[in-house]
């Protein structure tokens, strides 16, 4: 068994510096009550900018708009920048696997990407969102299949897989097909249906699934910050909704709504086997005969 940890928080929006001490203090309150790993939501470093257009409706992008992107690329990290560094020297110190969402700065364009670091303080792998929802794709660059990894943590072998990526059910299948065991859905989808897809993803893949979302109200954002709903300072724009889900499909977590805050569980890696006696999505139930999977992780470069 080992114990992991949810990180129910929302962003210091884009105050970088504020999020990163907030997220080292939180990392070493979970490390304190025996946590081997903890999940971050996504977007959760860098800001996600919920309710915002961006001032781009077809066919024209205003001036302000391109202010609130410089402003998303200002708050953006490098996953070799100083602030990942910093969560990486709380993840050493405290011995704890770490599993944050980010807004990734690379050149110009930006990710929404998962950063993963190890107990040791050493990067364990990044997952680059491959396909961004709806207006994200405005903002958001297209990860490539270099960045699908499943690693091992103390919980057991992980992978992360954001928000409606999903409902992505070959994605999904190559997760299972590397045989991932602890399944991360960060997500900035609040909705009580998107507990049914955990609950989905948890039985199909017989895994241990651990979704993690933002608590982020109107009055948390800049004063012109620009959204286009939600607009009153005390009106939540992302509400939570973290939770544990195990691979019997039962929740054992959460859902925490309208507060910030950790959720612990135990998970257990055997329960994974047991629960694959008449069950496993890319072994005995599958049927390769007729469908097969082919996955592209080469890196796409755009110039070499």
């Amino acid at each position: 068994m080992t114990r992991i940890a949810l990180a129910q928080y929302g962003a210091v929006a884009f105050d970088t510096a504020a999020t990163v001490e907030k997220a080292v203090a939180v990392i070493a309150e979970a490390a304190a009550e025996g946590a081997e790993l903890i999940v971050f939501p996504e977007a959760f470093l860098g800001t996600y900018p919920k309710a915002l257009s961006f001032g781009s409706p077809v066919g024209r992008r205003t001036e302000e708009g391109r202010d609130d992107f410089l402003r998303s690329w200002n708050a953006a990290v490098e996953l070799e920048g100083p602030e990942l560094a910093l969560v990486a020297d709380a993840a050493r110190e405290h011995g704890i696997f770490v599993v944050m969402g980010i807004v990734e700065r690379a050149g110009r364009t930006l990710y929404c990407t998962v950063a993963m670091i190890d107990q040791h303080g050493a990067p364990a792998g990044h997952h680059r969102k491959v396909m961004p929802t709806g207006s994200e794709r405005l903002i958001w660059g297209l990860g490539d299949g270099s960045t699908l990894p499943v690693v091992d943590s103390p919980a057991g072998r992980l992978g992360s897989v954001i928000c409606w990526e999903n409902y992505m059910p070959l994605l999904r299948t190559a997760m299972y097909g590397q045989g991932v065991e602890i399944y991360c859905a960060p997500t900035a989808d609040d909705r009580e249906s998107w507990l049914h897809t955990m609950h989905h993803v948890a039985l199909e893949g017989r895994c241990w699934v651990l979704t993690t979302c933002q608590v982020m109200r109107r009055s948390d954002y800049p004063d012109d910050y620009a959204a286009l709903f939600g607009t009153d300072p005390d009106d939540i724009l992302m509400r939570g909704g973290s939770a544990v889900i195990s691979p019997t499909g039962e929740l054992v977590a959460g859902p925490l709504y309208d507060a910030e805050g950790l959720l612990y569980a135990e998970v257990d890696r055997e329960e994974i086997i047991r629960q694959s006696l008449d069950f496993d999505a890319v072994g005995h139930y599958s049927r390769p005969d007729i469908f097969t999977l082919t996955t592209d992780t080469t890196p796409k470069r755009p110039v070499t």
